[in-house]
């Protein structure tokens, strides 16, 4: 694990502090006068966090463990982390969600768990279960209310995202889902940091195809890199809109809607177009500078485009699994061959 990113410094240290794992943690001038000066002196700052132990005991029970991830906020990242989940366990597996936006929890509006709490046992904090094989844990489970903010500084979260890992109890997983927050900060950092010692299988990065995402995104790989996450895949979220003909709505230059006028004349000349599928780029992106090329260029696997869909919004918006509501909608295919490789390679990943 490259930890060179990774801060070690309390967030209360001297602006000058050497970090409590140096040799001269404590001892330094530039210790002077630091609230932790007396405990890195000690050497307890050097000895490794207890907390880690635990969390491996409670990994060693879970199959393949999958950050989804993106640089940029509002790619998608929480859509397709949600639906991947429910195309696991519609295929049988055992599956596990792990909510890690601290800020922004939308798991449990996008599962179709708002209002449901979270409850103890003596065995730690039991997931929220969408079915028999898929269970769901948020902060989003804590709140009084779904649209109460969450305003809390970054040692407050870290504490969340720890015990999140230390205390729910998963029980036997085939995968654990984590969805994370947008960036590279604390969330991702602290994540990355309890999960070193679990072996997880790598990361799942989402982007649009414009160029403004993909510039975070390409940071969000780099992170993958300096912190040893291998990147399972790339998905190109929002591709095309593809909607059926019928959808379509129709204005003339006035900007009135004559959609009934032109779909009766069209059924009555051209009826072969009632059935077809209406694609469009909503985007700029091109093959010679989209998501694909992208990771070709930053060396790491493209498994698939997933298209604008109408069907997989209201699947969102309604907490349902999109695969099985619209089995023949237009991104159903794409999204299920990303899984599919997606499981393939993991279990590449798990023979290294």
């Amino acid at each position: 694990m490259n930890n060179s990113i990774l801060p070690d410094k309390p967030s209360n240290s001297n602006k000058t502090c050497v970090g409590p794992t140096s040799e001269k943690a404590g001892k330094a001038d530039t210790c002077k006068g630091c609230p932790n000066q007396s405990a890195c002196a000690s050497g307890a700052t050097k000895l490794p966090d207890p907390s880690l132990k635990k969390i491996r005991a409670r990994f060693e029970t879970i199959g393949h463990t999958i950050l989804v991830l993106s640089g940029k906020g509002g790619v998608g990242k929480s859509t397709v982390a949600c639906q991947l989940a429910f195309t696991l366990a519609s295929q049988g597996f055992q599956v596990g969600l792990l909510d890690v936006d601290i800020c922004g929890p939308s798991v449990p509006q996008m599962l179709g768990l708002s209002g449901q709490e979270v409850h103890q046992s003596s065995s730690g904090w039991s997931p929220v279960y969408v079915r028999d094989n898929l269970g769901v844990m948020s902060i989003g489970f804590m709140l009084p209310g779904s649209d109460d903010a969450v305003i809390w500084r970054g040692p407050r979260k870290n504490g969340l995202i720890k015990q999140f890992f230390t205390d729910v109890d998963w029980e036997k997983l085939d995968y654990l889902i984590v969805d994370t927050p947008p960036g590279t900060s604390d969330e991702h950092i602290s994540t990355v940091q309890f999960l070193k010692d679990c072996d997880i299988d790598g990361a799942l990065v989402v982007t649009t195809p414009q160029e403004i995402s993909m510039a975070d995104v390409r940071k969000e790989i780099n992170f993958c890199k300096k912190t040893e996450i291998k990147v399972l895949g790339v998905v190109g979220n929002m591709d095309q809109l593809k909607i059926p003909f019928q959808s379509l709505l129709f204005s003339n230059g006035k900007g009135e809607n004559i959609t009934a006028q032109t779909m009766h004349e069209i059924s009555e000349k051209l009826p072969d177009l009632l059935d077809a599928v209406v694609s469009a780029n909503v985007f700029n992106g091109t093959v010679e500078r989209g998501p694909e090329k992208m990771a070709e260029l930053m060396e790491v696997p493209f498994i698939g485009y997933i298209p604008l869909d109408p069907n997989l919004l209201k699947a969102c918006e309604n907490g349902r699994p999109f695969v099985e509501e619209y089995p023949k909608s237009a991104a159903t295919e794409p999204f299920l061959s990303i899984v599919d490789r997606l499981k393939k390679a993991v279990e590449e990943k798990t023979m290294e």
